[in-house]
Formats: C-alpha cells, structure tokens, sequence
C-alpha cells in the first residue's frame, strides 16, 4: 500500500517512520510513504500557501489550489478505484481499526492524506476532490501529522507480513487489558506483586475467560 501525504511539514515524520516495525515495512517494501509539500505547488514566489479568511477571523487558512496541485501529482493516472482520498479535519467521521479494515477490505492501493494547519484549509479542496473527512479523536490538534501518523500505522500493521504474525494485530485474537511477563513475583519497595494464578494454570480455556473479563 501507498500512502501519499500533503503537508507543509513532512519531516514531521521522519522519527516515527524511521523506527521498528514501520521502519522495517517500508524497507522490505510492504509500504510505502510519498510527501507533497503545498509549497512546491504554488504560484507565489515566496512559497506562501496560508491567506486570510473570507469573513474574518483569527489566523490563517491553507488556500485551496496548492493543496488541490499536490493531490493532482499523487493522483498522476492512477485508477481512482485505487484511490482514497482522506481530508483531516477535527469534526470528520471517527477514524477506528474497523475502518482500518474497511480499507482493506476494499483494496484500496494508494491513499492520500491531506493534513490541515492553522485555521485549516479551504472547504472547496474536500468538496472538489471529494474527500472523506476524518477525525482521530474528539480534540483539535495543531495539525494534521499526528492524525496521519495514527493512520498510517492502524492500517499498516493490518497488511499481511508487516508484523510477522498475523494474530498480534489484537482485534483478531483474544486479548486481555492487562499483560504480564517474567517475574512471576515481582518485589518493589518491600511488597510483593504475583500474576494471576489463572495465567500460569496451563488451562487454556480459563486464561482465554479471564482475557475476556469472564473470570478474575
């Protein structure tokens, strides 16, 4: 899968994708990650790509024909059957792991995302391209990185082989809220700290009860 990022700062990623698993996905070339800067598709000789709002208003809002140029590129003469476009904004439809698996479901191959700054961007962009507007969470951001950075990775880890095994993506197996490993008692500051019992039973049935909260 190909993800392809419109932002003014796409070394904002940088450290996140150039560590573990993703790191190794696009290095083994299960995924990949394009940027396109705004800046590169202006007009403006000075690279600028924020203006002030119609109406009025605090801050600036990202004009929309940089914006739509960068979609453009990444869109080249692709199949649009293969394309999904996304524009996040704080009051777009909940980003979650089953719509993860919708996209995978519906074999999407490139999916572009569009990261908003300062007021955000102009509402023609979403409307001409048609874009699905997205949310990561009930709260504003200073831009739309993060939320691409969370994207990225939900559905990355779901595409087969990126993390090795596919039963660790923990939506598909049975998986408790509390994890424990070695010690089996763990002594800090004059208390002792035990697993479970269940846990070191061997009964598999009950260990996949207490996982579902069925037992304590």
């Amino acid at each position: 899968m190909h993800f392809h990022v419109i932002t003014l700062f796409p070394s904002a990623f940088d450290s996140y994708l150039n560590e573990s698993i993703l790191r190794r996905a696009i290095a083994e070339k299960k995924i990949q990650v394009s940027f396109y800067n705004p800046r590169d598709f202006t007009d403006d000789k000075w690279a600028r790509v924020d203006r002030r709002p119609y109406g009025g208003g605090p801050g600036m809002v990202l004009e929309a024909e940089s914006i739509l140029r960068a979609v453009a590129k990444a869109i080249g003469r692709k199949d649009r059957k293969q394309v999904k476009i996304v524009f996040l904004r704080p009051d777009g439809k909940q980003f979650s792991n089953s719509y993860a698996d919708t996209v995978l479901k519906r074999r999407y191959k490139h999916i572009i995302i569009i990261c908003g700054r300062y007021e955000g961007i102009d509402a023609r962009v979403q409307k001409i391209l048609r874009a699905e507007a997205l949310t990561v969470g009930p709260y504003t951001l200073t831009g739309g990185e993060l939320p691409a950075m969370i994207m990225i990775d939900t559905i990355a880890r779901r595409l087969p082989g990126v993390l090795g095994n596919d039963e660790s993506v923990e939506e598909r197996r049975v998986s408790g809220r509390d994890v424990y490993t070695r010690p089996e008692v763990l002594q800090w500051k004059g208390k002792n700290y035990r697993v479970p019992k269940v846990l070191l039973s061997g009964d598999h049935k009950k260990i996949e009860a207490w996982k579902r909260g069925e037992s304590s």
